[in-house]
């Protein structure tokens, strides 16, 4: 009769160990990374506030040392110009941004359709870092009306929503994205075409 063999568990496979990993709340990347983002100085600050820890393995003066120590000293010269270009043309970056935050509208509009009916049209969203798509979804939502994001003529986007609610838009922008749109750069559009019928029917 053939032996049974020992069916006795031994010791399995080890489990994997789930690894955390840290991302950067300004470039996004790893802090060991931070310095080919253009934004180290930014970086390193965010790391000392939230993650003290890590900062201090990466950045504290034993650990610049030590990192300095195996470089030659002309690898350290083209590292230091290197990290201060990449913080100039992030700062021009950051600048030329912000300038054209600042030239820029957005335009509410309203338009007549036909027979006094109105759509109202959004323009201008997106160089604030507003996403057209998902705003378009909310103003629906919001005014539990028709809305959708279409391209122009031109090939901009816009948002088009049904009704006239020009001003309801213009409060709920500044409401829900008011970080991120000032109120000077809204502007309101009146539609031309009431005002020549209001004029034609006598109306002040």
């Amino acid at each position: 009769m053939a032996e049974v063999a020992d069916s006795g568990a031994g010791p399995g496979p080890l489990e994997p160990q789930a690894r955390h990993v840290v991302y950067c709340g300004v470039c996004t990347l790893p802090p060991e990374y931070c310095e080919f983002g253009g934004t180290a100085k930014k970086c390193e600050e965010w790391l000392e506030a939230k993650q003290p820890d890590l900062w201090n393995r990466l950045y504290s003066e034993d650990a610049v040392t030590a990192n300095l120590s195996t470089l030659s000293l002309s690898a350290q010269e083209r590292a230091t110009k290197d990290a201060a270009k990449k913080e100039a043309k992030a700062a021009q970056t950051e600048a030329r941004d912000a300038e054209r935050k600042a030239a820029s509208k957005i335009q509410i509009k309203r338009v007549e359709r036909n027979k006094r009916k109105y759509v109202t049209v959004i323009i201008g969203l997106e160089v604030f870092g507003l996403e057209n798509k998902k705003l378009a979804k909310d103003l629906g939502k919001k005014f539990a009306t028709g809305s959708s994001m279409t391209r122009s003529a031109a090939g901009t986007e816009e948002i088009t929503v049904q009704g006239d609610v020009s001003e309801d838009v213009r409060e709920w922008l500044l409401e829900v994205h008011g970080d991120k749109v000032p109120r000077g750069n809204i502007e309101l559009i009146e539609d031309k075409k009431k005002k020549k019928a209001d004029a034609a029917a006598g109306i002040v």
